[in-house]
């Protein structure tokens, strides 16, 4: 072991840290299999981690630097002075991390890693970020931390793990539940649009609104034909030459002549246009009241009270007059 320490001194004053690194480990991990002193062993962890502080390797040389420390009775006070430097330059590029765990023979995960010994407290040091802490023991519930932190934060975590719950008897399986039939269908009743009626009405209704669409457009030609009919006649009655016998026996290619074409169109589509809207209301009046008269001997739908419909057309108005209980 002298000789590592030798080779390692050397290799340091020389400014070869790789080559002192190694030596120094290997005498670190010697000191434990050999009779050696606690001083012995202080100093070599103190300066494995000096060595690994000028590899910029700061969690190694964190944790050898934190464990020759807290042997601090076996230094001395040149040697400790040193070691306490190197420490906190260490710690400032690392997350320092006090971790209780309960109980204390719970086995510690870092990063999936585990830590390698159980203690009470244990003082970590991480790389800066996200990391993941477990503890798990037998008989016990896993514990879970996730922490995030940057460069010299110090961290206290304290974590229990429950006991697992054990029962005495198992739960008893719930009874299948009682699957019961769907309810009967209600017997839906029958619309005003089924069989074949509905198809008569549906008829009906195209027929009446096209009887009323194409009369209301030939009485609307027929207004604008009076019109015409109107302007031509007062323009043909100013002229100087005019009178009121002048178109009795007037020739049919005259002005006169196409006075009276215009009065035959006009009489034509008014005369036209009344009949087709009257039949489209008488159309649509039947179809409104298939849907109140009893078909009730077609087979087709329930009896109901009798209703009443005629058609009514005057003057002014075309329309259905509907009688009989609603």
């Amino acid at each position: 072991m002298k000789d590592l320490v030798r080779r390692a001194r050397k290799a340091r004053q020389s400014g070869k840290w790789n080559e002192a690194r190694d030596a120094y480990k290997a005498a670190f991990d010697a000191a434990d299999a050999l009779p050696s002193t606690g001083q012995e062993r202080a100093e070599l962890a103190g300066e494995l981690g000096l060595c690994e502080l000028a590899l910029r390797k700061y969690r190694d040389a964190a944790e050898h630097l934190t464990w020759s420390l807290e042997q601090g009775h076996a230094l001395t006070d040149d040697v400790r002075l040193r070691f306490e430097v190197g420490h906190a330059k260490a710690a400032f590029y690392l997350v320092r991390v006090l971790l209780s765990v309960d109980p204390p023979d719970a086995e510690v995960f870092i990063d999936g890693k585990a830590i390698g010994r159980t203690a009470r407290t244990y003082k970590l040091f991480l790389e800066p970020g996200r990391h993941m802490v477990r503890a798990r023991a037998p008989g016990r519930e896993d514990a879970l931390h996730v922490i995030s932190a940057d460069a010299g934060s110090e961290l206290e975590i304290s974590t229990q793990l429950p006991r697992v719950a054990v029962t005495s008897a198992q739960e008893a399986p719930a009874p299948p539940k009682a699957v019961s039939a769907p309810p009967a269908a209600r017997p839906q009743t029958p619309g005003p649009w089924a069989s074949w009626p509905g198809t008569l009405r549906i008829a009906g209704i195209t027929v009446a609104t096209a009887g009323v669409s194409v009369g209301a457009v030939l009485m609307i030609r027929a207004g604008r034909l009076d019109g015409d009919l109107s302007a031509r006649r007062d323009r043909l009655l100013s002229a100087p030459a005019s009178s009121s016998t002048m178109c009795w026996q007037a020739p049919q290619r005259s002005p006169c002549g196409e006075l009276a074409r215009l009065q035959e169109a006009r009489n034509l589509s008014g005369r036209a246009g009344v009949a087709t809207a009257i039949l489209g209301g008488v159309v649509g009046a039947v179809t409104a009241a298939s849907f109140f008269t009893d078909l009730s001997f077609l087979g087709s739908s329930p009896a109901r009270d009798r209703v009443h419909v005629s058609p009514v057309a005057t003057g002014n108005e075309i329309g259905a007059r509907i009688g009989g209980p609603w």
